[in-house]
């Protein structure tokens, strides 16, 4: 198929996807395109087991650890990126859906890039294949490509740095995207794994609002009033810079902030504490 057939059937696919201006997608929507050659689906996890299990037909795996992150935890380069998306068959004219573990990673990174159609598939990995969905354990033969990747919008991310002179600074608020237990110190990692060489805590002068409320019980993004009342203790006006452990809980609250609450004023530390939390230095309440 040439390029300009390509570009021709993207653009047919992102004129048939949902109009709300929310991106995501249902199931029924995914699962009617996903043999479309201007779709690509990605899985963002940060274990391949699941998806060596099975996974949606033509789905491409992305490890945060071993992809997006380097042996520091801290985000990997422009050229590991382009490498990423030309090895996963992405051009510039590709919808991406992403679903799995940590779609609103994937998704942040991807408009961190400026890739003109990222969307997430609103509904949980699991719910999906209970509902007798195209699920498979072949892995798709994909074409690499070319993607001239563009500079990073700095606007969407907060650095280290950026994260230590916000603290107790008016007109901003750090919010912690992770649970009570690792917001107080009891636990370094989600799961209580311990972590030689890491301090736990958190950011001093952050608001914790656990990530686990954004999504419903089906790993839907929840309707937009029960959000506003999740976030009602983050001033509106205010600049937000969100992180959790490895960027994922903190992408999906810059995600519902952004798209789904309307302030466009949130930025994601995707270093979070995997990188704050093993620096020598850094501050930690």
């Amino acid at each position: 198929m040439s390029s300009t057939t390509t570009r021709a059937a993207a653009r047919d696919v992102r004129a048939a996807a949902p109009l709300d201006p929310v991106p995501v997608v249902g199931p029924d929507w995914l699962e009617s395109h996903l043999a479309d050659p201007g779709v690509r689906v990605i899985e963002v996890d940060v274990n391949a087991t699941a998806y060596t299990s099975g996974h949606l037909p033509g789905a491409v795996l992305w490890n945060p650890y071993a992809d997006l992150k380097g042996p520091d935890y801290r985000p990997v380069g422009d050229d590991a990126i382009r490498a990423l998306f030309e090895r996963s068959g992405i051009t510039p004219d590709t919808t991406v859906v992403l679903y799995g573990y940590a779609p609103s990673l994937g998704f942040w990174l991807m408009t961190l890039y400026g890739h003109p159609d990222v969307r997430i598939l609103d509904t949980s990995r699991a719910v999906w294949q209970e509902a007798g969905r195209p699920f498979t354990t072949e892995t798709p033969e994909v074409t690499p490509s070319r993607y001239p990747l563009p500079a990073p919008d700095d606007s969407i991310r907060a650095t280290a740095a950026d994260v230590r002179a916000a603290i107790g600074r008016p007109g901003t608020t750090i919010l912690d995207a992770r649970s009570a237990a690792e917001y107080s110190g009891e636990r370094f990692w989600p799961s209580g794994t311990p972590e030689p060489g890491g301090r736990a805590g958190h950011v001093p002068s952050a608001v914790n609002v656990d990530a686990a409320g954004v999504f419903d019980e089906r790993g839907r993004f929840r309707d937009r009033d029960t959000l506003a009342r999740m976030f009602a203790g983050v001033d509106p006006d205010a600049d937000v810079i969100t992180y959790c452990t490895i960027g994922n809980r903190g992408s999906a609250e810059w995600f519902v902030l952004r798209y789904i609450l309307g302030r466009a004023n949130a930025r994601v530390y995707d270093g979070s504490w995997a990188e704050w939390g093993h620096e020598a230095d850094t501050p930690i309440a």
